[in-house]
């Protein structure tokens, strides 16, 4: 058995196909998405969030445009 196959067998098994068609999955997205998004907000690496990298960068960017002026 294929491994397409596989993904296929287990897509099959999702209910609402007749109803909702490839819409039957954005449930599964929202959920991924929404767990994404706690994970950048709330683990920490090297004691550092990813809104904290992404606030200092910022910030960098915006003195460094600045000093350009």
């Amino acid at each position: 058995m294929s491994v397409s196959s596989k993904i296929s067998q287990l897509m099959n098994k999702v209910p609402g196909k007749k109803q909702f068609g490839v819409y039957r999955f954005l449930p599964f997205y929202f959920i991924l998405g929404g767990a994404m998004e706690w994970f950048m907000i709330n683990v920490s690496v090297s004691n550092q969030t990813f809104y904290d990298v992404y606030r200092r960068k910022q910030a960098e960017k915006y003195y460094q445009k600045l000093e350009e002026k």
